[in-house]
């Protein structure tokens, strides 16, 4: 491939990908201010409990195949029919045995209602299950436009039927019928866009060729989904639903932020990288030119949602949810690096290093549940603090191993990286003494977000800012007024 080629495709990918997840996040937060509303804080703990056995059995039923499908130079018709017999099979085994298992799950978090509420949301698992090789055809091939219309269709429909049954007070039952329906909405527009079809030919043989890779990015996947979701089991258990209730609203809102810039990027990055995996100076060339866009996106987005998060939530869902604002604005830290954390395990992944990958992650996952668990006593804000350093610190760990692998040595990431969270934080600052004398909520809210804005956009600008000049005239390109 070209570079102009390479470049054109990941402008595109990355266009396509902002306002497919611009829209999603808008989405979200209208129907989330709905939700949150009409919803208490006991309605999303009890589904926060469920949280970590959804993520674990999504894992099983993808087993690491989609990201080795994707990583393959090439991808034939058995390799996408294995995956996705493989994926069914395991989606119906699972569902089974959580069916089972609710009674366990709700005697385990003392919550008796979570038998039946489990056994509903669990389906989710089963509908997804049928669109995973389809899901990973769509990323393959860089078809960026379509997802956004299955996504963005999928969360309105879903987002709809989510808000009028809690509307007609189906408190939590409502979110399980919405995540069930998103499943299953989502699932037929990925048949509808992808014309690839599975065939009766149950030949797993494909999978061997796939399984050195696919497994350990599969136990990387599960102790991710343990990290994700320690907060929920550990609250779930020792603490009250609204415990959980609020570390989910804090969390939610700002995985809406990091998952907007995260998605844009990631769904271009690995696609991209494994394109020129042979070539390592190239490789880091575009690593390090993806590394300051996502660090120009990232640290004034989530650091700007912090500085806004206590309007933010009293505008939005209102004062029963203020107890979240502190844990919020902590993992919003935390959320300006997801993205880039993602970009450096994604080198890992696209040179085919997924032990390395797996390593690392089961290790962060410990130090993690050990630091945690002995903070249980200090209180859910101390947990996250402790939570947000140790994968700050780690960011440390995932530049060691890709120094090795492409040889970008730490200062130079740190240029790439640094800058933007120093004139992001530089920005907010101002504002702050600019719009100190603000009372009225919406005023000042408004006000917030206006001159952070054009502050940042003015220093970057003042600065010299190639990756702002650039993006600046992509933006002004597309919308033809340039």
């Amino acid at each position: 491939m070209a570079e102009q080629t390479l470049k054109e495709k990941t402008a595109k990918g990355l266009f396509w990908g902002g306002l497919s997840n611009g829209t999603q996040q808008v989405l979200n937060a209208i129907f989330g201010v709905f939700l949150a509303r009409l919803l208490s804080p006991d309605d999303y703990g009890l589904i926060g409990m469920l949280g970590i056995f959804m993520g674990v059995a999504s894992v099983l039923q993808d087993s690491g195949f989609s990201i080795a499908l994707i990583n393959r130079q090439e991808v034939r018709h058995e390799d996408y029919n294995s995956v996705f017999w493989f994926s069914f099979t395991v989606g119906i085994i699972c569902y089974i045995i959580l069916f089972f298992s609710a009674p366990l799950i709700a005697d385990f978090y003392e919550q008796p209602e979570l038998t039946n509420l489990s056994r509903i949301l669990f389906l989710w698992l089963l509908i997804s299950s049928t669109s995973i090789a389809h899901s990973a055809m769509l990323t393959k091939k860089l078809m960026i436009k379509e997802r956004m219309k299955i996504e963005v269709s999928a969360l309105f429909i879903c987002g709809t039927i989510g808000v009028i049954l809690a509307f007609r007070g189906f408190a939590y039952w409502g979110i399980a019928i919405q995540t069930v329906s998103h499943a299953f909405v989502g699932s037929s527009l990925r048949w509808y866009y992808v014309k690839w079809r599975p065939t009766f030919t149950f030949d797993f043989k494909p999978l061997k060729a796939m399984y050195s890779f696919g497994i350990k990015v599969f136990f990387t996947s599960i102790f991710g989904q343990i990290n994700a979701n320690i907060f929920s089991i550990l609250l779930g258990r020792f603490y009250k639903p609204d415990q959980v209730g609020y570390f989910t609203q804090g969390n939610k809102w700002m995985t809406m932020g990091s998952s907007f810039i995260g998605s844009m990027v990631g769904n271009v990055s690995l696609p991209v990288l494994s394109e020129v995996i042979l070539d390592a100076e190239r490789q880091r060339q575009i690593f390090r030119k993806m590394l300051r866009f996502t660090s120009f996106i990232s640290f004034p987005a989530m650091f700007g949602l912090a500085f806004v998060a206590p309007e933010f939530i009293m505008i939005k869902v209102c004062d029963k949810w203020l107890p979240c604002v502190p844990i919020m604005q902590l993992l919003c830290v935390w959320g300006a690096v997801i993205p880039i954390s993602s970009l450096y395990t994604h080198v890992l992944l696209s040179r085919g290093k997924s032990d390395i990958y797996m390593y690392s992650t089961i290790t962060l996952g410990l130090v993690q549940l050990i630091i945690i668990s002995s903070m249980l006593s200090m209180g859910i804000f101390y947990m996250v603090m402790a939570f947000v350093v140790v994968n700050l610190l780690w960011m440390f760990v995932w530049h060691y191993f890709v120094f090795r692998e492409i040889k970008l040595s730490l200062w130079a990431a740190l240029k790439d990286v640094v800058p933007y969270a120093g004139i992001a934080l530089l920005a907010i600052a101002a504002a702050y003494f600019i719009t100190g004398h603000i009372t009225d909520i919406y005023l000042l809210i408004l006000t917030k977000i206006t001159v952070t804005a054009i502050l940042y956009g003015g220093l970057m600008w003042i600065c010299g800012s190639e990756t702002f000049k650039e993006s600046l005239s992509y933006l002004l390109k597309k919308t033809g007024k340039k």
